[in-house]
C-alpha cells in the first residue's frame, strides 16, 4: 500500500508538472569560495550536504536534480574574479557565495547584467546592500549590525574612544565605516584607524600595531580576516598589548577560528585572555545537532582537519532558499532557459569568450522569489528584510578565559545587551532602555576583574597642545613667562597641580594664543579645541552653554558670576544734611501724627489730669510740648486714664522706630559713599540705556546681548585694568561708561587696585572656570577628579589666597549710596498708631456718653400742690436749688461740650448727689401734707 501511494503521488505531482510546463531534468547552481580557507572548508562541505539533501527530499524539486558546480577563489580578488566569469559560462541559475566581499563587488555587476542572483554566506561588507546591486542577497549578518553590537558594548562600558584595527580592504573599510556611524549614536568614536594591508607579513603587521600602541585609546577593535588575524595577537603579545588595561573587542572572524580550530591545534589561546568575541546567534534545535553530527562525520571520512564553524551553518541554509525559490519559480510555470546578449561580443583575436556569457531569461523572476523566502532553517528564522538582509540579526557575546571561551550575553537588534536568549526576548515587547542592558562579569587580559579604564596618555612622543590666553591685563590669572612653561598665573598653577596627581604622565607644550596688546577671543581658542588644533585650552575660560557643545569642560576650579562695578564719590557734607534722612512727605506725615496723638492724649486725659487743664492757652501749648517731647522722651506730663496710657506706650514705640532709622540714616548720609550713577543694580543699568563696559573678548558681551537685550551700540569693549578705571571715572558724558559687567575674580582684582569703585547689586549669573578639552576627551574625567582632590585638600584654596593676596576694597553695598526713608518704609506703623488712637477716643466718647446719659436722664421733679401757701413756697425753693444743682436737659451742643469739659470727680459727686436729693423732695412734700 505505501509503495502504491509513493507512486501515485509521484503520478499527480508529474501531471501537475505537466500542466504548468515541463521541468528541467536538471538545474545547475554554482558556488565561489576559497577551498583551503577557515570559512571556505567549512562552507564547502556544508553546500554538499546541502545539495545531497535537496535531491533526496521529495517536497522541493520534484524530478528536477539540483547540480553543483564549484569555483576557488583563491584568496584572490583577481583570480576570484575571473573564476567568477567562468562559472556563469556554464548557465547557472544562481551562485552561493562570494565569500569575499571584494570579489562580490565586482561580480554582483556581472550579475546584475547576466539576471543571476547572488546569495552569500560570507561577504559581511554593509555597502553590498546598496540598491546598485540588486541581485545581491547576504544570506549571513551584515556587519552593519555587528557593528552596532561592538558599539552598544563600548558604550555599556562607557568608553568613549576605541582604536580600529582592520584589514584594508572592502571588508574592513566598510566594516570600520559602519562602526564609526554607530559609535557616533552614543557620542563614542574612532579615535585611531591602523589598517593592515591585504597578505602583510609580520613585520609590517608589528609596525600598525606599535603605531596604535602609541595612541591614547586602549580598546581594541579588531575586524580582519580569519586567515591572517591570528598573527595579530601574537605580534600583539611581543608588544606588551595583552595585559592589563587592555581592552580587545574581536568580530565573529575570531569565533570561527576558534570554533574550526581543533582541540590543542590552538597555541595561542595563553596570550588571547580578556579577549571579548563575537559569534553568530543561532537557536539550538534538534535539526541543528543532526546536521553538526553529519558533517563531523563526513568530515572524518574526507580528513578534513578543521571544525564547523557559523558560516557553514549559512552556506547549507543558503542551498535551501536558493533551492526552494527555484521550486517555487518552476511551479509557477517559468522555464529555465538562457539568451544571449547581444552587447557581449568576442572582438577579433579575444580569447576571453565574452559571448559565452548567457542571459538568464527568469532571473527576474528568481530573484523575486528568493526575497519572499520564509521558513526556519539552521540558523533560525530565513526572511529577507528590504535591505536583503536576514532578519532579527543576534550575536553571541564571548570572554575568552581559561581554555574555552565563555558565554557573557548576546546582542540582537531587537533588545540590545541581554542575559536571555534572543528568542526568549522576541516574546517580550522591545526594550533597549539603558537599564535593561546586562552582561555577565568579564576577565580582563591581565587576568583582571576591574574594568579597564580604556585609555591612557597617548605615548607617541606629542605632549599635550594647551592654548593659553595671552592678554594685556589681569595677570594675576594667566601671563607670558620666562619660566619652562613660558606661562605663569593662577590659572597656570591649578591645572599643573592637577596634572600632577594624574595616575600617568601628562607632557604638556602650552601655546600662548594672543599678541599681548589686546584680549583674544575666547570662544575662537574653543573652537580651536574642537577643531583639533588644540587638545586642551587653559586659563579664565568661563563654562557657558555654547562652549559645552563643542567642547568637554573639567569640574570649575573657581566660581565665577556676572556682577555690575559702579563709580562712587564722597558725600559731600550740607548745613541742611539733617533733614535728608526723610524725605518732605515723611517729615510732613511725621509731623502731622505727632500733633494728632498729643491732641488723643490731651482729650483722654483732660477730665481727669490737672496738668491737661486750665486755660485754652497753656492747655494749647500742654498740646505741643507734650507731643514734641515724646521723641526724647522728655515729656514731664503723667498719664493717669488706662486710655492715655495705652495710648502713650504705642506712641512711645513708635517713635523709638522713627529715633533710630533717622539715626541710621543720617549716620550713613554723613559718612558713606554715593554712587555717582544712580545705579543699584542690573535692573537700574538695563532702564538707563546708559554706556555699558565689558572685557573684550569674554562671553559677557554675547549674553548681555543676547540674553538680556542690550543694544549692541551701548557696549563698549575695554581690554585693561587701566581702561576700566578710565572708562568708569570718565563717565557717559565724557565718551566713558555708566558701569562695567564682568565677572567676578576680575572684579576683584580691579578692586584691589582703584578704591573708589564698588560693586552694585547681586551676582545675577552663576558660572564658573574650568579647562576645556576635546569633545568626549577622557582626560576631562581625570582632571575633574584631580581638581575635587585639590579642593578636599585644602590645596585649591592656598593657591587662591597666594595669588588673591592683594587687599582688596571693601564692596559692603550697605557703605554706598545711603537711600532717603519715605514714607513707604513706615505707613504699616503710622496706620497701626492712628487705628489704636482712633480706637481709643471712640471708647473715651462712648464711655463719656453713657455718663452723659445717667447725668441728664432723670425726670423733672413734680410740683407741689396748693393746699397752702406755705406748703408751695418750700416746695418751690427744693425745685430752684435742685435745678441751680445741675445743667438742663441736653438742649445743644454746647451743653454737651460743658459735661465733657467738667472734670471726672465732679460728674461723678453729681450722679452721686442726684438719688439723695429726689429722696429729700419726698420728705418734703410728705411733712408739707402733715402740716396741712
Amino acid at each position: 500500500m505505501g509503495a502504491a501511494a509513493a507512486v501515485l503521488v509521484v503520478l499527480w505531482l508529474a501531471v501537475a508538472a505537466a500542466g504548468a510546463g515541463e521541468r528541467p531534468s536538471e538545474v545547475s547552481i554554482g558556488a565561489l569560495y576559497t577551498y583551503d580557507s577557515v570559512i571556505g572548508r567549512a562552507a564547502g562541505l556544508a553546500i554538499e550536504l546541502a545539495v545531497g539533501d535537496v535531491n533526496a527530499d521529495r517536497t522541493v524539486l520534484v524530478g528536477t536534480t539540483l547540480s553543483l558546480i564549484s569555483q576557488d577563489t583563491n584568496c584572490s580578488g583577481f583570480l576570484g574574479t575571473i573564476e567568477a566569469l567562468q562559472l556563469m559560462e556554464k548557465n547557472v541559475v544562481a551562485v552561493i557565495g562570494p565569500q569575499s566581499s571584494g570579489i562580490g563587488h565586482v561580480i554582483s555587476h556581472v550579475v546584475n547584467e547576466l539576471h543571476v542572483p547572488l546569495l552569500s554566506f560570507a561577504a559581511t561588507d554593509p555597502t553590498l546592500s546598496a540598491s546598485e546591486y540588486p541581485y545581491f542577497l547576504r544570506s549571513t549578518m551584515s556587519d552593519y549590525f555587528q557593528m552596532h553590537a561592538v558599539a552598544s558594548i563600548v558604550d555599556y562600558y562607557q568608553w568613549k574612544e576605541v582604536t580600529a584595527i582592520f584589514v584594508d580592504d572592502d571588508y574592513g573599510r566598510g566594516g570600520v565605516a559602519a562602526l564609526s556611524d554607530a559609535l557616533a549614536l552614543s557620542r563614542a568614536r574612532i579615535s585611531y584607524k591602523a589598517a593592515i594591508p591585504p597578505n602583510s607579513n609580520a613585520a609590517t603587521i608589528n609596525d600598525v600595531l606599535f603605531r596604535a600602541n602609541m595612541m591614547e585609546s586602549r580598546v581594541f577593535v579588531v575586524h580582519v580576516n580569519p586567515d591572517a588575524g591570528m598573527r595579530i595577537f601574537s605580534i600583539a603579545n611581543k608588544l606588551r598589548m595583552m595585559g592589563s588595561g587592555y581592552v580587545w573587542i574581536v568580530t565573529d572572524w575570531l569565533a570561527a577560528v576558534l570554533d574550526s580550530s581543533m582541540s590543542g591545534d590552538l597555541k595561542t589561546m595563553s596570550y588571547m585572555q580578556g579577549l571579548i568575541v563575537l559569534r553568530q546567534h543561532f537557536p539550538d534545535s534538534e535539526t541543528k545537532r543532526e546536521f553538526i553530527s553529519k558533517w563531523n562525520n563526513a568530515a572524518r571520512n574526507r580528513s578534513i582537519a578543521s571544525g564547523l564553524n557559523s558560516y557553514g551553518f549559512y552556506a547549507y541554509d543558503s542551498v535551501w532558499i536558493v533551492a526552494r525559490a527555484i521550486d517555487q519559480l518552476l511551479d509557477s510555470g517559468e522555464q529555465i532557459n538562457f539568451s544571449a546578449d547581444p552587447r557581449l561580443h568576442d572582438s577579433m583575436n579575444s580569447t576571453l569568450r565574452l559571448s559565452t556569457l548567457k542571459l538568464f531569461d527568469s532571473g527576474e523572476q528568481l530573484l523575486q522569489q528568493l526575497l519572499l523566502t520564509n521558513f526556519t532553517g539552521l540558523t533560525g528564522w530565513a526572511q529577507f528584510d528590504s535591505d536583503r538582509n536576514l532578519v532579527r540579526p543576534a550575536y553571541d557575546i564571548l570572554n575568552i578565559g581559561g581554555s574555552v571561551p565563555h558565554l557573557i550575553g548576546y546582542w540582537s537588534n531587537y533588545s540590545g545587551l541581554s542575559v536571555a536568549a534572543p528568542e526568549i526576548l522576541y516574546e517580550k515587547p522591545p526594550n533597549t532602555s539603558t537599564s535593561a542592558q546586562r552582561l555577565k562579569n568579564v576577565v580582563w587580559p591581565g587576568n583582571s576583574a576591574s574594568k579597564p579604564k580604556g585609555w591612557v596618555f597617548p605615548n607617541n612622543g606629542q605632549p599635550l597642545r594647551v592654548g593659553v590666553p595671552n592678554k594685556p591685563s589681569f595677570k594675576e590669572l594667566v601671563s607670558r613667562d620666562t619660566g619652562p612653561d613660558n606661562v605663569t598665573g593662577y590659572c597656570i598653577e591649578i591645572f599643573n597641580a592637577a596634572i600632577k596627581l594624574l595616575p600617568y604622565p601628562v607632557p604638556c607644550q602650552f601655546i600662548v594664543i594672543g599678541d599681548g596688546s589686546k584680549n583674544p577671543n575666547y570662544d575662537d581658542i574653543i573652537n580651536m579645541v574642537a577643531a583639533n588644533s588644540l587638545d586642551a585650552a587653559v586659563g579664565d575660560f568661563a563654562i557657558v552653554r555654547n562652549r559645552t557643545k563643542i567642547a568637554e569642560f573639567s569640574q570649575p576650579y573657581i566660581e565665577s558670576g556676572l556682577v555690575i562695578v559702579v563709580p562712587v564719590k564722597e558725600a559731600s557734607s550740607s548745613a541742611w544734611a539733617f533733614l535728608k534722612p526723610f524725605t518732605l512727605e515723611m517729615w510732613c506725615v511725621t509731623g502731622v501724627l505727632f500733633i494728632f496723638v498729643g491732641i488723643v492724649v490731651w482729650i483722654l486725659e483732660h477730665r481727669t489730669n490737672e496738668e491737661f487743664r486750665g486755660s485754652p492757652r497753656r492747655q494749647v501749648i500742654t498740646i505741643f510740648w507734650f507731643s514734641f517731647s515724646t521723641m526724647f522722651f522728655a515729656h514731664r506730663q503723667n498719664t493717669v486714664s488706662a486710655l492715655g496710657r495705652f495710648v502713650l506706650i504705642i506712641w512711645l514705640f513708635v517713635v523709638l522706630i522713627i529715633n533710630s532709622s533717622y539715626t541710621a540714616s543720617l549716620t550713613s548720609i554723613l559718612t558713606v559713599q554715593q554712587l555717582a550713577t544712580g545705579i543699584t543694580g542690573l535692573d537700574s543699568l538695563l532702564s538707563s540705556a546708559l554706556p555699558i563696559g565689558y572685557q573684550a573678548g569674554k562671553f559677557t558681551r554675547n549674553y548681555l546681548i543676547e540674553e538680556l537685550n542690550v543694544p549692541e551700540s551701548h557696549l563698549v569693549p575695554l581690554n585693561t585694568i587701566d581702561e576700566y578705571a578710565d572708562a568708569l571715572n570718565r563717565g557717559p558724558k565724557d565718551g566713558g561708561v555708566a558701569a562695567i559687567v564682568d565677572e567676578m575674580p576680575y572684579i576683584e582684582i580691579f578692586l584691589s587696585y582703584h578704591c573708589n569703585f564698588r560693586i552694585v547689586g547681586q551676582e545675577f549669573t552663576k558660572e564658573g572656570w574650568g579647562f576645556a578639552f576635546q569633545r568626549d576627551s577622557p582626560l576631562a574625567a581625570d582632571m575633574s577628579t584631580a581638581i575635587l582632590q585639590l579642593s578636599e585638600s585644602g590645596q585649591l584654596q592656598r593657591i587662591h589666597d597666594e595669588w588673591f593676596s592683594r587687599s582688596s576694597c571693601s564692596s559692603d553695598d550697605s557703605e554706598m549710596g545711603a537711600t532717603r526713608l519715605g514714607l513707604g518704609s513706615f505707613w504699616g506703623l503710622f496706620l497701626m498708631c492712628a487705628l489704636i488712637c482712633v480706637f481709643a477716643l471712640v471708647m473715651f466718647f462712648a464711655r463719656v456718653c453713657w455718663q452723659y446719659s445717667k447725668y441728664s436722664g432723670s425726670e423733672e421733679p413734680d410740683e407741689p400742690k396748693d393746699d397752702s401757701a406755705g406748703t408751695a413756697e418750700i416746695a418751690a425753693e427744693a425745685v430752684a436749688e435742685m435745678q441751680r444743682r445741675r445743667p438742663k436737659r441736653l438742649g445743644s451742643f454746647k451743653e454737651l461740650m460743658q459735661f465733657v469739659d467738667k472734670k471726672e470727680e465732679e460728674v461723678r459727686k453729681s450722679m452721686k448727689r442726684r438719688p439723695s436729693e429726689k429722696d429729700n423732695q419726698g420728705v418734703g412734700s410728705s411733712d408739707a401734707q402733715s402740716v396741712a
